[in-house]
């Protein structure tokens, strides 16, 4: 599969996940088309990034002063 293949089928894949998360899918579609040529030098990084593209998954910290 090629890595256009596979940005396709991953892009389709969070918009089946996610169809309600219209600011998410935005963001989502932004982040490819920046990261795009990344993937297709190194498709190792979609993989990676599949994983980062869970909405529900949150890190918080807090600093306190």
């Amino acid at each position: 599969m090629s890595a256009a293949a596979k940005i396709a089928a991953v892009r389709a894949n969070i918009r089946q996940r996610d169809p309600d998360q219209k600011e998410f899918l935005q963001a989502v579609d932004e982040v490819f088309e920046s990261l795009t040529p990344v993937f297709e030098k190194d498709p190792k990084y979609l993989d990676v990034f599949e994983r980062l593209v869970e909405p529900e998954r949150q890190i918080a910290f807090r600093v306190p002063w």
